[in-house]
């Protein structure tokens, strides 16, 4: 259960306001915020069907005006889904391979140069999602969408949002999402000028001391290329794997 939680992790959190998830039984489609957060999860039909579901999925997305989604591919997915997707004209995304991580002891202790603790405020809020957008490179439009969205999911509170302080700034900054099996991480990220010093370290002992407080001591995430190295060496497991493709539609 918990590699699909960690392949899927989309499909078993809580929804926030505004969040849609379809669960079709061949598929999982997940809409989040804005126009472009948008995921296919937990692929369940035969792969000859893949040109009916793609089309079913494109319908559904164009319906809510949106042009884009993201396929993540999991384990337990159709073999040969990833192969058969891409001959269709879906390409991999930025970073296309993931793996499914958990750990369930405890990480290192702080850093005592760092504050890591949830943010309390929608101005701390917008200190860490810049953070967040600079990390990962996000477009002008995609940013000014966000930030028209950040007051209403600061008062919606179904996620966590933590992030860590050094000399009174924030460096780095990730959500998660409770749930029964424990902590779903998204979106980890460090600031370049503090890469290296351990910020990314007390976020996610931040992020497990809270796990801990809510009696589900497990944190569940994805490593990419970037997260992935770190993630292992302070302990977290391999359980799955995933391939990142992205379909782009009018």
């Amino acid at each position: 259960m918990l590699r699909e939680i960690a392949e899927y992790p989309n499909a078993f959190g809580p929804l926030a306001k505004g969040d849609e998830r379809i669960d079709t039984g061949r598929y999982t489609l997940c809409m989040g915020p804005g126009s472009t957060w948008n995921t296919v999860q937990r692929q369940r039909f035969p792969v000859e069907a893949v040109d009916e579901v793609l089309e079913e999925v494109r319908a559904t997305l164009r319906a809510r005006g949106r042009t884009r989604t993201q396929w993540e591919v999991g384990s337990s997915a159709p073999e040969g889904l990833v192969e058969a997707l891409l001959e269709r004209g879906v390409v991999p995304d930025k970073d296309p391979y993931a793996v499914a991580l958990v750990l369930t002891k405890e990480p290192p202790p702080i850093d005592p140069k760092f504050t890591a603790r949830r943010i309390e405020t929608l101005e701390e809020l917008e200190a860490a999602c810049e953070v967040q957008w600079e990390a990962f490179g996000m477009p002008p439009e995609e940013i000014e969408e966000s930030r028209a969205l950040l007051p209403e999911r600061f008062a919606d509170g179904t996620n966590l949002r933590h992030a860590v302080w050094l000399d009174g700034e924030v460096v780095s900054t990730g959500m998660a999402a409770p749930t029964e099996r424990g902590l779903l991480l998204y979106g980890g990220a460090t600031a370049e000028r503090a890469r290296g010093r351990g910020a990314y370290r007390a976020l996610n002992r931040a992020r497990w001391d809270d796990a801990v407080s809510l009696g589900t001591p497990v944190l569940i995430t994805q490593g990419g290329s970037m997260s992935r190295p770190i993630l292992e060496r302070l302990g977290f497991e391999r359980v799955g794997e995933l391939h990142i493709l992205l379909d782009v539609f009018e």
